[in-house]
């Protein structure tokens, strides 16, 4: 049985947790009601919250009582997952039904918060369970940063949560916590420049592929990728096989520098970054190669192909109702969508296996000595993890970094299509060269992703950034104008865009 399974097992075993107290989300509902649709991490903006259903909670340290818990300035620490009910996004046809998604929230609870934690306020508590306290948000509060960091070091079940990790690596006590402000989806602290952990948000039951994939990369000795430290989940009293992952801690790779900022940096004092293209593409295509041997595979025939393709359709379909500069491209942009449902007809197949799901330059690392990771196998938060979850050609990947590339090179004034041209060859080379397969000579299947990428940017930005909308659209121009294979081709060149984290949903 793997490690992971033994786990679950072990999960379903476990006796249900004492219920919380029946007032405390009550209690706490007008404060969240204001303070989750402000946070940068809640997927629901634009949209009323009308209700919270509480999913677990655990009492990770009492907010009150014994040993000076609840006395002035001693905090408590209470984990909570909370389903949070909306009215679904508008739509075109009958009434969509609500949409509930689940959050991970750790409050902090005193009964008065120091000036220091004032940006980490909540509200106060008028009545139930915590009637008279402050709540907070506890990730802020190194005090109980440090005690997240104990429960990862010590492990253990609390409640509805399981603590567990690497038993071959040493975690040492007493590491400070300092969090980071750059992401959008999740919360990530640093714990003595030694560690880092991400804290996931919105969640959903079953292993998120950024534990996941990871834990199996490390398992084949692939070390492009920073292996799990320690992580822990939440039961899911429906199935207690597909837990919910909450958080990871991983190696922080001190001195590293991010794809992006240094990609940006070499366009701004005119350097070429082909050499650093190349090898990015070596890495991912390690990634990948040890990622097909870790995890199962499968092929894609007709029948999958003409679903891939009805579906990246009905996404652009979606997408030009919402964005209406879409709506004149549509028709040329379905021929790439086309082209490859009849390439499936024709008899053609492609290997499909897990993959990263959202690759651009701002998942990437490179260390001092010149050596790439790729990070955050996440993949798209906004789509389903079942979805995420799914096999899918590796090419995916590489369009998304093909992408990247562009939205890089049109960050900069005046706007470098050759600098990006030149990255994309470069990279598409390196892949090949360290995979044995060039992206380049499946030019229906690269240009059918290329596209799908490029109408997700589209409703990406339309939707949050609108001031970049003209980067994504500049490449539905060059997609729909044209009938030759795709850029990086060989056969043709010019250049293209990538998705989310910094400065959106490619960098």
């Amino acid at each position: 049985m793997s490690e992971a399974a033994s786990i679950r097992s072990t999960a379903a075993r476990r006796a249900t947790p004492p219920a919380p107290p029946p007032a405390l989300l009550p209690s706490l509902a007008p404060l969240l009601h204001e303070w989750l649709p402000r946070q940068r991490w809640f997927a629901g903006k634009g949209r009323p919250v009308t209700g919270f259903s509480l999913v677990a909670a655990t009492e990770l340290l009492p907010a009150r009582g014994g040993s000076g818990a609840g006395a002035p300035g001693a905090p408590g620490l209470l984990h909570l997952l909370v389903s949070v009910q909306q009215p679904a996004g508008p739509t075109h046809g009958p009434p969509a039904p609500p949409v509930a998604d689940c959050y991970q929230l750790l409050l902090g609870v005193r009964s008065a918060l120091p000036p220091r934690l004032a940006p980490a306020l909540i509200g106060h508590v008028q009545e139930g369970p915590l009637a008279g306290l402050t709540v907070y948000d506890a990730l802020l509060d190194p005090r109980l940063a440090g005690l997240l960091l104990e429960r990862l070091r010590n492990t253990g079940a609390p409640g509805a949560l399981r603590f567990e990790r690497d038993p071959s690596v040493e975690i040492p006590p007493g590491l400070t916590p300092r969090p980071l402000g750059a992401e959008q989806s999740n919360s990530s602290l640093v714990y003595g420049d030694s560690f880092i952990l991400k804290v996931f948000r919105r969640v959903s039951p079953g292993s998120n592929p950024d534990l996941e994939l990871p834990l199996a990369l490390a398992h084949k000795g692939c070390d492009r990728v920073p292996a799990p430290v320690a992580w822990y989940e939440a039961d899911n009293a429906d199935d207690p096989y597909e837990p919910y992952t909450l958080g990871v801690l991983q190696p922080f790779l001190r001195g590293s520098e991010d794809g992006w900022q240094r990609a940006l940096r070499a366009l701004a004092v005119g350097n070429d970054f082909t050499a650093d293209a190349q090898a990015l593409g070596r890495a991912t295509a390690e990634v990948h190669t040890a990622l097909a041997v870790a995890l199962p595979t499968v092929t894609l025939r007709r029948q999958q192909t003409e679903l891939l393709a009805a579906a990246m359709t009905e996404r652009l379909d979606a997408a030009a109702q919402a964005v209406p500069s879409l709506v004149p491209y549509v028709p040329a942009l379905r021929t790439a969508f086309d082209a490859f449902a009849a390439r499936g007809r024709a008899g053609r197949a492609w290997p499909a296996q897990r993959v990263h799901g959202d690759l651009h330059l701002g998942q990437t690392l490179r260390a001092p000595g010149g050596e790439w990771s790729v990070i955050d196998f996440e993949g798209e938060p906004s789509r389903p993890l079942t979805e995420r979850r799914r096999p899918q050609p590796v090419v995916r990947d590489v369009a998304g970094m093909l992408r990247s590339f562009d939205y890089a090179a049109r960050s900069h004034q005046p706007w470098n299509a050759e600098w990006a041209t030149r990255c994309r060859e470069a990279f598409c080379a390196g892949y090949a060269f360290a995979s044995g397969t060039d992206p380049r000579e499946e030019p229906e299947l690269l240009r059918a992703y290329e596209t799908d990428k490029a109408v997700y940017e589209v409703l990406y930005e339309a939707r949050h950034r609108p001031d970049w909308l003209p980067v994504p659209l500049a490449a539905i121009h060059r997609l729909a104008s044209s009938t030759s294979p795709p850029l990086g081709s060989p056969r043709h060149s010019s250049p293209s865009p990538a998705t989310d984290r910094t400065p959106g949903p490619t960098p």
